[in-house]
């Protein structure tokens, strides 16, 4: 096995704990995202909270993980984009780790004693999670995953190329619906956002498979053949 059908492995399984992190993390939350008031006056599970901020701190090291892997490839591509595609993975993982410590101080707030302004405190926190999402896998996601690297792995053909399309399609269904929250004129979570995702969703779940089973596609021009030919001196 050539060492870029090995990276391609190793990208596709980080591709799956972006996965396995992100939901569950994202489940873990809800509870005191829903309500960070009653939270912090009546306390929680400490331990759901803190599991689910180490599960985003795995989230943030696969996600930076997946981009830096296959960046040596991908910039035989187009070295440009392929810069691009790093930096918008290191850009979703600042807002998760803003979003990470937002939450991680709505459960500090229900141990210390803030006076009488906790509540507020703690609705400002979540607002403040709620919009790294939006504008973490809620936009930067379009532009990292979806356009810039469904454009990459399509014109490589690293992958199948109509499995690339669901991440050149998926990309700015996400921006928009991103842009549309921003402004209010959709909800967040919403059915309208809900639906824009399923292509980006198909996209990265199926990228992630593909390349954790079957690696890149060996037809492809930017692959590299590790065997050297060595010569043997009299």
């Amino acid at each position: 096995m050539s060492s870029d059908q090995r990276a391609a492995r190793v990208f596709g399984v980080l591709f799956l704990i972006t996965f396995v992190t992100s939901i569950p993390a994202l489940i873990l939350f809800q509870p005191v995202l829903d309500d960070p008031v009653g939270y912090v006056a009546n306390g929680g599970s400490d331990n759901r909270i803190f599991f689910g901020a180490f599960l985003e701190l795995l989230l943030i090291i696969a996600n930076i993980g997946t981009a830096v892997v296959v960046y040596p490839i991908l910039k035989r591509q187009n070295h440009i984009l392929a810069l691009g595609y790093v930096t918008a993975r290191i850009v979703e993982c600042t807002f998760i780790l803003v979003g990470i410590l937002a939450v991680l101080s709505i459960v500090t707030l229900s141990k210390q004693d803030a006076g009488g302004d906790e509540g507020a405190i703690a609705y400002t926190l979540a607002a403040l999670k709620d919009w790294t999402f939006i504008l973490g896998p809620g936009f930067v996601v379009g532009w990292g995953n979806g356009l810039i690297l469904g454009y990459l792995m399509y014109s490589s053909g690293l992958v199948p190329r109509r499995l690339a399309m669901f991440g050149i399609v998926g990309g700015p269904l996400i921006i928009l619906s991103g842009t549309l929250v921003m402004f209010g004129v959709a909800d967040q979570g919403g059915a309208l956002q809900g639906l824009a995702t399923i292509p980006e969703f198909i996209w990265e779940l199926g990228l992630g498979i593909y390349a954790t089973f079957w690696g890149f596609k060996a037809s492809s021009p930017i692959l590299t053949d590790d065997r050297r030919t060595v010569t043997r001196t009299p």
